[in-house]
């Protein structure tokens, strides 16, 4: 899911948190990093067609003209489109059939006021009752294919397998992917997002494991697990979703669960260390992905499948003109995209986070190394928008308080003439940008050997709060997020001509579900969800239209029915 950066921001109250004020005074909080290889002289040099070329306006969004609308034969017939969903976001079910409590059931139960709308994900989109309805949306889209995750404390409710192995939670798996297949549906499965089991928290801190065995070891078992029941029918996993925003926004700025960070900080326990427990949270999943990775490989792979991680990129641009705030680009980037991506491709993680970091970054020894590097044959690239990154000098009065602050960057959401980086998207920290999602994929190319990759996540979100309602009717015309995604399929087509080596593009989201911290006060689907009467599901404008770019491509196989 993206993470909603606005609403972190709202979190830290601790004024070096904050990042400068832009002239709606509005701040960006300077714990999400990335980058853009671009120079700053093409920083508004943006990909979406000037307004005087574009024809049709609906809602007050102008739309782009029919020649420049994508067509699915842009594309390789094998290239697939599909959504994306995960396990909490969506199922509820949170305490049936034998599921354990996670993280998530935990954090929102006791601290509901750190949900901006005090909700919880107990019944989500009521997806574990409502899987059908689902599977039939995505068929009636032409969708090729469907990435959601599994839930852990579902499958083991205790977190280990000695605990014990939940047969309900596998047969409800089994019984999704068997329809999805049955349906010309392929399953992107992603092993983790999110959702630890709340025992593993109380038995030694999760991923804070000190001694950097017990939860890689009870990770690789949950994965065994999936490979075991699931491996047979499904060919494309995700080890980990996410882990900068995870690791960063659970044991950093504390807003997502379990909700650590240092004293002095606001957030729901402020015992921790934000500018270390991060990188301990990181380094135990590096080592978890690659023991999963090895695990695959040796004993499940076979000839089609295929396994990697899948990152959360925010494309960057300097600042200004200067060569600090070009290397400011750079050090946002390593720790947004290089702290998880460089040690599985080359063994260790970016010189700029070992030089800043220092003794707070963990070491791998060289049988770890081993295992990492080359732990892929896949990767995943969740984009959702850029913003500008501006130097910080390196002086005692700076002082870090966050994992992220060792980029000695601000991140800012306006430029230098006080415009930001494009058009705003609804939710407060998304602005089209579709020329980020291109220079990342070169990044991609040109850095790091042209991976085969995955756009596994890309949408906006529609602020819906008891202050400011989203009618139902707006909801359903939501012309500014299908200007969105056609724009950002455009560009997936100039990347590819451009050399990129993409095989797939999944929105986010199917469905309207709870949005972590935000709670339900963002809508990122194209479908709408009713809470309010029976989670009935309705297509968006949306929806619609990638139903009819879908339906260029000829079913490679016979459609069937849900029941």
């Amino acid at each position: 899911m993206a993470p909603l950066l606005a609403a972190a921001m709202n979190h830290a109250a601790h004024p070096v948190l904050r990042s400068h004020l832009g002239p709606n005074n509005e701040s960006f909080s300077r714990h999400h990093l990335s980058s853009s290889p671009q120079s700053s002289k093409r920083r508004f040099n943006l990909s979406f067609t000037p307004r005087s070329a574009r024809v049709g306006n609906q809602n007050g969004v102008q739309l782009l003209s029919p020649s420049e609308i994508p067509r699915r034969d842009w594309f390789p017939s094998d290239f697939i489109f599909g959504a994306a969903t995960s396990a909490y976001q969506i199922e509820g079910a949170w305490n049936e059939d034998g599921k354990g409590e996670s993280n998530w059931d935990h954090f929102c139960h006791n601290f509901p006021e750190r949900i901006m709308d005090g909700s919880n994900a107990d019944i989500g989109a009521n997806s574990y009752h409502m899987y059908k309805t689902d599977v039939r949306l995505l068929k009636e889209m032409g969708m090729d294919a469907y990435r959601f995750s599994i839930s852990w404390p579902r499958i083991l409710p205790k977190g280990t397998v000695e605990g014990g192995i939940n047969q309900d939670g596998i047969d409800y798996y089994k019984r999704l992917i068997n329809l999805l297949l049955e349906n010309g549906i392929e399953p992107y499965v992603t092993i983790f997002h999110w959702d630890v089991p709340q025992a593993l928290e109380e038995k030694y801190g999760g991923f804070l494991d000190k001694t950097q065995k017990r939860i890689v070891n009870d990770y690789k078992n949950f994965a065994k697990v999936c490979f075991d029941n699931f491996g047979d029918k499904v060919k494309n996993w995700l080890t980990f979703n996410e882990p900068q925003t995870f690791t960063s926004f659970s044991y950093g700025t504390g807003v997502f669960a379990p909700g650590r960070c240092s004293p002095g900080l606001d957030c729901a326990i402020p015992t921790g260390n934000s500018l270390v427990e991060p990188y301990i949270a990181g380094h135990n999943i590096l080592l978890a992905h690659a023991e999963a990775v090895d695990l695959y490989n040796k004993y499940y792979k076979g000839e089609n499948g295929r396994i990697g991680l899948a990152f959360d990129v925010m494309g960057r641009v300097p600042y200004g003109t200067s060569f600090l705030d070009e290397q400011a680009k750079e050090r946002s980037m390593d720790i947004n995209l290089g702290w998880f991506l460089e040690p599985v491709v080359r063994g260790d993680y970016p010189f700029s986070m070992r030089s800043l970091a220092r003794e707070r970054l963990p070491f791998f020894s060289d049988k770890q190394q081993e295992k990492l590097v080359g732990s892929y044959n896949m990767l995943g690239i969740n984009y959702y928008t850029s913003i500008f990154s501006k130097h910080i000098d390196i002086s005692p009065k700076y002082s870090p308080v966050l994992n992220t602050d060792d980029a000695y960057a601000s991140q800012e959401t306006y430029g230098p003439d006080g415009k930001p980086i494009g058009p705003p998207m609804g939710n407060p920290w998304i602005y089209l940008y579709p020329e980020g999602l291109k220079d990342i994929l070169m990044i991609m190319k040109n850095k790091y050997g042209n991976p085969p990759i995955y756009i596994t996540e890309n949408g906006i979100g529609d602020v819906d709060t008891k202050e400011k309602p989203l009618p139902m009717e707006a909801a359903l015309n939501d012309y500014k997020r299908l200007d969105y995604i056609q724009r950002h399929i455009s560009t997936l087509k100039e990347s590819i001509d451009l050399g990129a080596n993409v095989h797939g593009y999944f929105a986010w989201s199917l469905l309207d579900n709870f949005e972590w911290y935000a709670g339900y006060t963002e809508r990122y689907g194209i479908v709408y969800v009713d809470r309010k009467n029976n989670y009935t599901r309705y297509m968006k404008e949306s929806a619609k239209w990638l139903k009819e770019f879908n339906t260029a491509k000829k079913p490679s196989k016979k459609i069937i029915t849900p029941a």
